[in-house]
């Protein structure tokens, strides 16, 4: 069930480790967790959510000629991307105001509209959007080799879920489809939502950052359980790992790691410390390069 993995450590620990936990832990505590981008999809050159994101600011901006010259609504309607990653590398240099511009922006950009009309926001961007640089749709760039992982698993008696620092509400729309994964089991970062007249509308006040050491608080909140399998690809995935890798039974934290730039992307930035730990904790390190027969499903 694992025809895109080539042979080698990394495949071995996994078939090994789902052979003991057959063996020796009850069904209900087979609890897999998996972040989402850069672990199960795409994640360069931006994410995707931002894309959904941007198309909506620059929407907004051609609807209301006011938002024109203020950002980040100017930035995107330019299509200038840049702008975003300034934002972000400034916040790194202590510099927040830009950042807290684009966060305002994008907390509001879907903002006051029923939970169903912002799920048909994500089916028609979906439906319409491709990789810029893979030329493939985005529910195309999901990674064979763990969405085989991921039914692997599921064969095996596991329950697995996404536990991503992306939009709750923006994945929930493709992940069965894409992954088998239904939206009861996908936790992630999410915006407010409020009651009215039977509906439940969104509002541009955030509730969670399913990023670092809220991860396992919001694995635990919402399965009652620790883990004993975890994906992650990048720093923000830390937490997550050693929460699955502390269980009282076998477990298995593993790592994808971006080295192929020939079929995707090859980068190591945002995953340093991530690497560091997988090093000394012995964690289960898959290179894309090496332990992938293919990356995408044809």
């Amino acid at each position: 069930m694992l025809e895109s993995w080539n042979d080698g450590a990394a495949k071995t620990a996994i078939t090994d480790f789902v052979t003991s936990a057959v063996e020796d832990v009850r069904p209900q505590e087979r609890v897999a967790v998996f972040d989402n981008d850069g672990t199960l999809w795409c994640e360069k050159p931006a994410y995707i959510q931002l894309d959904f994101l941007v198309r909506r600011l620059a929407a907004q901006a051609a609807a209301d000629p006011s938002l024109a010259d203020q950002q980040p609504y100017r930035a995107a309607a330019a299509g200038d991307l840049a702008w975003f990653g300034d934002a972000v590398t400034a916040h790194y240099r202590g510099d927040d105001s830009a950042l807290n511009v684009l966060a305002a922006g994008i907390l509001s950009a879907n903002d006051a509209i029923t939970v169903e009309e912002h799920a048909a926001r994500v089916e028609e961007f979906f439906t319409e959007a491709a990789h810029p640089t893979l030329n493939r749709p985005y529910t195309a760039c999901g990674y064979a080799p763990m969405i085989e992982l991921l039914r692997y698993l599921k064969a095996h008696g596991f329950t697995t879920y996404i536990a991503s620092g992306g939009g709750r509400d923006f994945m929930r729309p493709v992940t069965a489809r894409m992954y088998g994964i239904p939206p009861e089991r996908v936790i992630g970062s999410s915006v407010g939502l409020i009651y009215s007249d039977g509906r439940l509308v969104t509002t541009a006040q955030p509730e969670f950052l399913d990023d670092g050491p809220m991860k396992p608080v919001r694995i635990w909140g919402r399965t009652g359980r620790r883990p004993i399998f975890a994906a992650g690809n990048s720093n923000g995935d830390i937490e997550m790992l050693q929460f699955t890798d502390e269980g009282p039974t076998r477990t298995l934290s593993m790592l994808v790691c971006h080295d192929d730039d020939a079929r995707e992307f090859a980068y190591t930035a945002g995953a340093e410390r991530l690497l560091d730990h997988a090093g000394r904790f012995g964690w289960t390190t898959i290179s894309m390069k090496n332990d992938w027969a293919r990356v995408f499903g044809d």
